[in-house]
């Protein structure tokens, strides 16, 4: 069995490097590159907005095709107007950076491949293709654990999974999706192989330091653990209270350093009029607005309703595990409160790293049932 687990393993591997490979040659340089590159380069020159501006575009130029760099540009035939300001208008660019920056750990390791030696758009599209490769092995490992006599059917999921249209398109774009994605990947194996707290809390801090929209399933798990610990010891841990208020300073420091302009800015820029300078106008909607736009993309949210649904209705029927039904609802929970937060529909990235977690916990009750479908001898 060790001898094919390691077979399986070095398939995997070459598998995933021309995965890879082949998402690297097939990447898009699209227009949030100009976001993220731009967080780059305010870390190395903080008080010159218009040199960050410059060379943001600059490096674009060397690296993308000349349809890219007019889409990125919003000089298409059909004009961009807000892409054209933020290209040509240092105050309109500088003031978007602050919905980028608050990716405050997917920004610095951007810096640190970029001081490593890549260019400044190789060091966000390498980022993805090597969290594209990393992401895979761990479900590698996940799937092992999960199957632990069944090689077979861990590489063919592992590769299945790699396959998936979200994962090819993260591997290709600028998106700290796939970074985050990473250690959502080591928090489902904590989960499953029972980690200590202060394991899991390192884990979640990371994942809110990468993404502080996360901070919701990070604060979530945390209630869980402890109700959980309550009913089993009689009383509340005390290390509940202090993890909460690290992870909630951790957000609210984040969110100051990072100048972000809040939710209702972001809201009404991707949803309403994204507006080429933020300074220009507020933004200004109602809450019938909001329903009115909750409505109209929850129609088109069908496709995550129906995996998630599906999915948690399917671990409540293989297992009578009580933690393990309230984790799965915390996770189903944390799509729509996402959803309300940011309804974007169309984009199944978006939510992948919640519906993945609840993919290896329905594989985790499925292999507890059925005995890890073992691979049998043949006679």
């Amino acid at each position: 069995m060790k001898a094919g687990w390691r077979i399986s393993f070095f398939c995997i591997i070459s598998i995933l490097a021309y995965l890879s490979f082949w998402n690297y040659k097939n990447r898009v340089y699209d227009w949030d590159m100009p976001g993220y590159i731009g967080c780059l380069y305010t870390l190395k020159f903080p008080d010159q907005p218009a040199k960050v501006h410059k060379l943001t575009y600059s490096e674009i130029k060397k690296k993308a095709s000349a349809y890219e760099y007019k889409d990125i540009t919003g000089t298409l035939k059909t004009p961009d107007q807000a892409r054209q300001a933020f290209a040509f208008n240092t105050k309109a660019f500088t003031e978007q950076l602050p919905y980028f920056k608050i990716k405050a750990g997917y920004n610095l390791v951007v810096l640190l491949l970029y001081e490593s030696g890549f260019s400044s758009p190789d060091a966000v599209t390498f980022l993805s293709i090597f969290s594209y490769f990393i992401s895979g092995i761990l479900i590698f490992f996940i799937l092992k654990f999960i199957f632990p006599e069944n090689y077979l059917l861990a590489d063919l999921l592992t590769v299945g999974i790699m396959l998936l249209p979200p994962m090819t398109y993260m591997s290709r774009v600028s998106t700290p999706d796939l970074f985050v994605l990473q250690f959502l990947l080591v928090f489902i194996m904590g989960f499953l192989k029972k980690w200590n707290r202060w394991i899991m809390f390192s884990v979640l801090f990371t994942i809110t330091f990468t993404r502080p929209d996360y901070l919701p399933l990070a604060l979530s798990y945390l209630g869980l653990t402890g109700i959980y610990g309550c009913f089993k010891n009689k009383k509340l841990d005390f290390s509940f209270y202090i993890q909460t208020v690290i992870l909630l300073a951790l957000y609210f420091i984040i969110i100051k350093a990072s100048d972000y302009p809040g939710w209702k800015h972001l809201f009404y820029d991707s949803f309403i009029y994204r507006r080429p300078l933020i300074s220009g106008s507020l933004p200004d909607f109602t809450f019938r607005d909001y329903l009115n736009i909750i409505y109209t993309k929850i129609i088109y949210f069908k496709r995550v309703t129906l995996i998630s649904f599906l999915l948690t209705g399917l671990i409540f029927y293989y297992s009578k595990d009580q933690w393990i039904r309230a984790f799965s609802i915390i996770i189903l929970v944390n799509i729509y409160i996402k959803f309300l937060i940011f309804p974007h529909s169309s984009g199944l990235r978006f939510f992948f790293g919640y519906v993945i977690l609840l993919l290896f916990i329905f594989l985790s009750v499925l292999s507890t049932k059925y005995n890890g479908f073992r691979l049998r001898k043949i006679a």
